[in-house]
């Protein structure tokens, strides 16, 4: 079954009064930056070729995956006010990375927070950006601005030098200015950068500063333009107003891959006011207000031809069924480590156990929306997109037309979690635009988001393992049927064999937090506390038998101490677990007591404690932060979120259908950091989330002895 792709629109800049940051038009030919941005300092830097893809999305023409050519693009701008202007590609989705860049361009410059201004997600503006994924912005593009901002600092102490006369060594950048040690004299930058128009390439080691002496780096530095977003002040995408702006509708089929057998626009086309879309499968309304785009589509009359399809009850059987019997490169390969023989040697104990999760919904609090505006043949967007670029590509491919006539503006989004990367509502509304010839909105309800978007991918595990009485694991084989991330296990097994299999998925499926990490995670430590149990061992005490790698058994070590782990003992129906991980980089390890009502098969997550290591911490509040968040949205996964669907339908496409955590669902939360300035630094978007589920599931058995190897693992009750 393959669910259509829905398109999406564009539109101008000159007229978007809600984008913060100036209006600029790069003249990218000319490399003419200072026609734009005034005479002042400018960093530039090459940007290297990009191949970025994540599993679950596949390649996609010209966008997602695809490798760009190198460009020498604008990446900071000191002007002769002393304002710094900062850009890039990457979006802001309330992972508060417009802070954390912030800070590390104010750590290397040395300037105040107030006089950074960063210009983000916007093609015509910003440098080439492969997309906001992968946990990728503060490994990548925080130590990428680090380095611009560091060449920066060296030009502007060369500058003073000439003017002084003076010996570099002697100068030093603080606070905005360049002080002279001796004389104290000082100069501002903006008196420095004053009717000069230099530009300046990043060198390949322009001397960052070390995290042990970062001061604004690493300090929990308040969210940028936060009073914004609590007053209602900040503008997103359906907040967008353009002049003589339409608001569209489009016609959705009745089930994934139906085909338009007939239809009757008649009744909508006699509405005042209202414009009928026609493009072959594609049919669409615009209309001067919403409600009256909502009529005229409700009055369109359409039949579709339909084809069986499988139900959710059927998926896991077919997920198996139809995978391709090879495995993956990458983290998914067979490993034997410390053996040559090719069968695992005798175990007092043999373990085989299969877990499956199911296909679960983004859920955004703000549903996919365009403003798409047509001007002579230049099409500008505002839309909600982690990949700003990758939806230029899509609109230019949509519409046959040069990338260079697109411009895509990303306004601060209300939430993506990895399922914002394609632009479906983008060419959408630029359809629909075109054909009213007018600019036309167009926002997705709930539950066109919960229908037509694709899900994080549902999967099969299953898992054979051997452990001797002492708590030695001896052998252990992994196959993953849907999803490879998060596949590989950091404890030491001499013989090891993983292979992620590719299945054929019935829904429409893509990017999610941490991608199937989370499914992985899940399977490998259920199982792992199953094989603790089995050979009567701790939990905690079994993992830390076959644990070599340092970090994850620092992090184990952090939460256990700081939950109490083994000085305290569950209360009746209640029950402790613990569970750790690694994904990007990062690593985490979560411990979980959970309350159970034996009659009515209810769960209750009581506490949860995690510890989290990411190399050196950019903003402490902010990860914290970012850890609750996962916490919570991972419970959701962990206990009752599951996509349910019949024949092409889905079943549960609203709120009050589709069960996500609510305020009386939170626990009791605390957050352990594990500050390592002698890493560098990764992200955090994604790993935090890990660890909540099978610490929760290894916490129901220890309270009720029933082991839930399914995720959802409660959605209604426990069945004890």
């Amino acid at each position: 079954m393959k669910a259509p792709l829905l398109l999406d629109s564009s539109f101008e800049a000159e007229r978007y009064e809600l984008h913060a940051a100036p209006v600029y038009h790069f003249d990218l030919a000319r490399r003419d930056f200072f026609k734009v941005l005034g005479s002042g300092v400018v960093v530039l830097l090459l940007i290297e070729e990009v191949a970025a893809q994540e599993s679950g999305g596949g390649r996609r023409r010209g966008g997602f995956g695809q490798r760009r050519p190198q460009e020498l693009g604008a990446w900071l701008h000191i002007g002769e006010d002393g304002q710094v202007t900062v850009f890039t590609g990457k979006v802001e989705v309330g992972q508060n990375i417009r802070t954390s860049l912030t800070q590390v361009v104010a750590e290397e410059l040395r300037v105040p927070i107030s006089s950074i201004r960063l210009t983000m997600a916007d093609t015509e503006l910003t440098p080439y950006d492969a997309g906001t994924f992968g946990s990728r912005t503060t490994p990548d593009m925080a130590a990428q601005l680090r380095k611009v901002s560091a060449t920066a600092r060296e030009v502007l102490i060369d500058l003073a030098a000439e003017l002084w006369q003076a010996d570099r060594k002697s100068l030093a950048a603080t606070s905005g200015k360049i002080v002279h040690s001796e004389t104290k004299q000082s100069v501002g930058f903006g008196e420095l950068t004053s009717g000069r128009k230099l530009t300046k390439t990043v060198a390949d080691n322009p001397g960052t500063t070390p995290a042990v002496e970062w001061k604004v780096a690493g300090t929990p530095v308040p969210k940028i333009d936060g009073r914004d977003f609590v007053t209602g002040k900040h503008k997103y995408t359906p907040d967008v107003q353009v002049p003589g702006m339409q608001h569209g509708k489009v016609l959705r089929p009745a089930a994934f891959g139906a085909t338009l057998a007939s239809l009757d626009a008649k009744p909508a086309e006699a509405m005042p006011g209202v414009t009928v879309v026609r493009d072959g499968e594609f049919v669409g309304v615009t209309a001067p207000n919403e409600h009256l785009a909502a009529q005229a589509i409700a009055a369109i009359r359409a039949e579709w031809k339909t084809a069986p399809q499988i139900s959710d009850s059927e998926l896991f059987d077919h997920l198996k069924g139809k995978s391709a019997d090879v495995q993956r490169s990458g983290d998914s390969i067979a490993q034997k480590p410390d053996s040559s023989e090719d069968k695992p040697p005798a175990a007092e104990h043999k373990l085989q156990q299969t877990y499956t999760v199911a296909y679960v919904a983004h859920a955004p609090l703000e549903p996919r929306a365009a403003v798409a505006e047509w001007k002579e043949d230049q099409l500008t967007v505002w839309t909600g997109t982690q990949r700003p670029f990758g939806v230029r590509s899509e609109l230019a491919q949509a519409f046959r037309i040069p990338e260079e006539r697109v411009r895509v503006i990303v306004p601060d989004t209300g939430s993506g979690y990895g399922g914002k990367h394609t632009g479906e509502a983008a060419v959408e509304a630029a359809r629909l635009a075109r054909a009213a010839q007018k600019p036309v909105k167009l926002v997705w309800t709930r539950e066109e988001e919960f229908t037509w978007a694709y899900f994080r991918p549902a999967g099969v595990i299953e898992i054979t393992s051997s452990v001797e009485d002492d708590g030695t694991i001896t052998a252990w084989e992994f196959h993953n049927y849907n999803g490879g991330s998060g596949i590989r296990a950091l404890y030491h097994i001499p013989n090891q064999k993983t292979e992620f299999h590719q299945a054929h998925s019935p829904l429409r499926q893509g990017s999610y937090r941490a991608l199937a990490s989370t499914a992985n995670h899940f399977a490998r430590e259920s199982h792992i506390d199953e094989l603790a149990r089995l050979v009567k061992l701790d939990p905690l005490g079994f993992r830390l038998k076959n644990l070599q790698d340092a970090r994850l058994r620092a992090v184990l070590e952090a939460a256990a101490k700081t939950f109490g782990w083994g000085k305290n003992k569950p209360s009746p129906d209640h029950g402790f677990g613990v569970a750790g991980g690694f994904e990007k980089g990062a690593y985490v390890a979560t411990c979980a007591e959970v309350a159970v009502d034996r009659v009515g098969g209810t769960v209750k997550v009581v506490r949860v404690v995690q510890a989290f290591e990411c190399g050196a911490v950019l903003n402490p509040d902010h990860l914290k932060n970012q850890n609750e968040g996962a916490i919570l949205m991972g419970m959701g996964g962990a206990l009752f979120e599951a996509v349910r669907f019949d024949n092409g339908k889905i079943l549960n496409p609203r709120f009050s259908r589709y069960r996500v955590p609510r305020f009386s669902d939170s626990p009791e939360i605390e957050v352990v950091l594990l500050d390592r300035k002698d890493l560098p630094s990764t992200g955090a978007g994604e790993t935090p989330i890990v660890g909540i589920a099978p610490a929760v599931g290894n916490a129901i058995c220890d309270a009720t002895g029933v082991r839930l190897r399914s995720l959802p693992m409660a959605p209604k009750a426990l069945k004890i």
